[in-house]
């Protein structure tokens, strides 16, 4: 298990270099040992497994509503051809651990005869140093030689990012630095992975550690749904509260997300309706 320091450099973007260093050199170190194993493929094996099954979206748990969602629209509206497999969200607490998290995934997949033309990996960077990167690049190479499916990661440092859309989350990273991002799981999870999740509840000393640098947390919400998103802003409301900082609420839909699964979809899939289209529509309310 990481050590708290590791672990609030991962919740969000905006901590402070010193805790951020020692995760870098955890993760890199991770990255560097993983590099060294054989990719685990699920097709590397010609002939040991079944006909491809098309597309695996394989992503981190706090964005399961949201890739259900979006492969549920495409292809012939059941998603025919798009698995969806999620790893722990606790994971968004432990980057170093998230490829070898997907590797593990892959594995047992081929174990279970699952080949696929081509993987798409719900994760930004997410604090993994690079080391998701490194697993792309392999797949890719071995994709090259024809040897197993073609791997892509969402483009962007984290969800944050590809939720609001890159040209968005800088002028809001820029308009304030010292800014704690929710998206709608954190909000509604915020117990689990902020307060509990980062020792505070056991250690109140640790608030003040964390976030007393921070002058406002900013909820950016996916669902487009009004009863859902008074709920996602009660629980982000709270939360604020607690760490004693105002709410920002920006409506962003799935943003960059959304592009990424069309990307891949044997057919591209359609937005949503109940949510807005992407960080293009943005939209920023106080609280």
């Amino acid at each position: 298990m990481t050590s708290t320091s590791d672990t609030a450099s991962s919740v969000d973007s905006g901590t402070p270099r010193r805790r951020r260093s020692r995760a870098r050199r955890v993760a890199e170190a991770a990255r560097a040992q993983a590099s060294t194993r054989p990719v685990g493929r699920p097709d590397a094996r010609p002939g040991a497994v079944g006909p491809s099954r098309g597309v695996l979206v394989l992503g981190c748990g706090a964005l399961a509503n949201e890739l259900k969602a979006l492969v549920k629209g495409a292809s012939d509206g059941e998603g025919r051809g798009i698995d969806v497999e999620c790893l722990p969200a606790k994971l968004h607490n432990r980057p170093a651990y998230i490829a070898g998290e997907v590797r593990a995934r892959l594995d047992r997949l081929s174990q279970q005869g699952r080949t696929y033309e081509r993987i798409l990996l719900g994760y930004g960077d997410c604090g993994s140093a690079g080391a998701i990167d490194v697993l792309c690049a392999e797949f890719e190479r071995a994709h090259a030689a024809g040897n197993g499916p073609a791997m892509t990661r969402v483009p962007g440092a984290h969800c944050y990012e590809f939720f609001a859309g890159a040209a968005d989350f800088a002028r809001l990273s820029d308009d304030e630095p010292a800014t704690f991002y929710l998206t709608d799981y954190l909000a509604r999870h915020f117990d689990l992975l902020v307060w509990n999740g980062l020792g505070i509840a056991d250690h109140p000393e640790l608030a003040e550690m964390y976030f007393g640098n921070y002058r406002r947390v900013v909820l950016l919400t996916q669902t487009g749904d009004d009863t859902e998103r008074a709920r996602v802003e009660a629980c982000a409301r709270a939360g604020a509260e607690r760490l004693g900082l105002p709410l920002e609420v920006v409506r962003t839909g799935y943003g960059e997300l959304a592009d990424a699964v069309t990307s891949v979809s044997l057919e591209p899939p359609a937005r949503p309706s109940t949510a807005p289209a992407g960080g293009g529509a943005m939209q920023r309310t106080a609280s």
